[in-house]
Formats: structure tokens, C-alpha cells, sequence
């Protein structure tokens, strides 16, 4: 799987890279199989990105960035808060794509800032200009501000989004992904109270076996589809 990340860090160290450096490394932990990663600094393709739009062609390492951004399993997005909204230079980099690029690819969104108040930028930026874009946008953004890096919480919040994402670039690119755990009662044991009473479904085979029905679960034949599945079969 190929694993793009797009920083719009403008200083060197930047928080905006080592947040994004943090949520690829999750990723990769995550993923199924071995991955590609690919990262674009938007800081060293300004110029080009300002040519762009007044000549209309990119040149060689702009084209190169959107190359990796077109072919990618999925996406990294890290900016800058500025003015309470994500740069003019991360905004700049996605008006010089085609406008179908993105659609169906998995994108995690994050940013960094001074402060904490500016946390709803996710919300009210980044996410609404990625699902114009229709991108698949991973359901936990994360935004660090100065006060956060190496305090608790930033560290759970890495792991969650990028599990998240891990999963979404398997299912949309068909890889093998561990199924989840299934709890069957013993063939002895009765079911209890607490976890409800088995009921008989179709295995492998086709002949009925137990399965466990939960407390709040429904004996009618109903079936939960993972998220994964849902996924795999929008994309046929």
C-alpha cells in the first residue's frame, strides 16, 4: 500500500512534520501489509505551486508531488493553523489538483497550533474542503497544540486515527485485514443470562452451529455487515 503524507510545515523543525512523521509511523504499525511512504513538503514546492497558477503547468517536483498524491492508497493531510484556518500554501497545493483526484481515497486530517481554542479547525476547515473534494475522511481528526506534545491524550488520539485509516486503505485496496475476534459459547456450556441465548445460524458448511447473540441483540436472522465490507462493496 502506498502511503502518502502532505505536510505544510513552514519552519525547520516543524510541529506540523513531527505530528505528521508520528501519524504515518502509526499508520504503517497498523497496516496489513508493508507500505510505501511517500512524503510531500509543501514548504519546498511554494514557487512552483505560485507558477502553477499563472502559467498553468507544474513543474517537475509539483508534478512529482501530485503524482505520488494521484497514485496514493491514502493520505496524511498536516497544516498549519493560521488565521483559525489551514494555510493558504496547504489550500494552494489542493486547488492545483484535478478536482477528481481524491475522490474515494482515504484521508486522515490534522492540525497544529499555538493554542487549544483553534482545535475546531479540523471541523470547520478541513473537513468540510476534503469532502467537497470527496475524499474519504477518517471519522478522528487530530489537532495538536503546543500545550499537547508530551502531555496525555495526543498519543491515543495518533493511535485511534490511524488505525482508522490502516483499516480504510485495506478495504479499499482489497488487503487482507485480521478478522475480528468471535465469542462462542462451548458446546456444554448453556448460554447465560448476561450474553443471551445462542441461536442456530448457517456455518461454513452449510448445518447450523451456535453462535452468540448479544444482550441487546436480535434473533430474527439480522446481520451486522462490517465496515470493511461496506466499504469493499462501494467501491465495485
Amino acid at each position: 500500500m502506498k502511503l502518502v503524507v502532505v505536510s505544510a510545515g513552514l519552519s525547520v523543525p516543524s510541529s506540523t512534520r513531527l505530528l505528521a512523521d508520528r501519524l504515518a509511523a502509526a499508520t504503517a504499525g497498523r497496516a496489513s501489509g508493508p507500505v510505501d511512504l511517500r512524503v510531500v513538503e509543501l514548504r519546498d514546492l511554494a514557487v512552483e505551486i505560485a507558477h502553477n497558477f499563472t502559467n498553468g503547468f507544474p513543474g517537475r517536483a509539483l508534478s512529482a508531488a501530485i503524482d505520488d498524491v494521484t497514485s496514493a492508497d491514502g493520505l496524511i493531510v498536516v497544516t498549519p493553523v493560521f488565521s483559525a484556518s489551514y494555510s493558504g500554501l496547504f489550500k494552494s497545493f489542493f486547488d492545483v489538483l484535478d478536482k477528481d483526484v481524491l475522490a474515494g481515497k482515504p484521508v486522515l486530517i490534522a492540525a497544529t497550533g499555538g493554542t487549544g481554542r483553534h482545535s475546531l479547525v479540523l471541523e470547520h476547515a478541513l473537513r468540510p474542503l476534503f469532502a467537497y473534494l470527496r475524499a474519504v475522511i477518517v471519522p478522528t481528526g487530530v489537532y495538536a497544540a503546543s500545550e499537547d506534545w508530551g502531555a496525555e491524550g495526543l498519543a491515543e488520539r495518533i493511535e485511534r486515527a490511524a488505525g482508522e485509516l490502516a483499516v480504510l486503505m485495506s478495504a479499499l485496496t482489497g488487503a487482507s485485514t485480521p478478522p475480528p475476534a468471535q465469542v462462542r459459547p462451548s458446546a456444554s456450556a448453556p448460554a447465560s443470562a448476561e450474553s443471551g441465548p445462542a441461536v442456530p445460524a448457517q456455518g461454513s458448511s452449510g448445518s447450523p452451529g451456535p453462535v452468540q447473540v448479544a444482550a441487546s441483540g436480535r434473533e430474527d436472522g439480522f446481520r451486522v455487515v462490517p465496515f470493511e465490507e461496506q466499504l469493499a462493496a462501494l467501491r465495485v
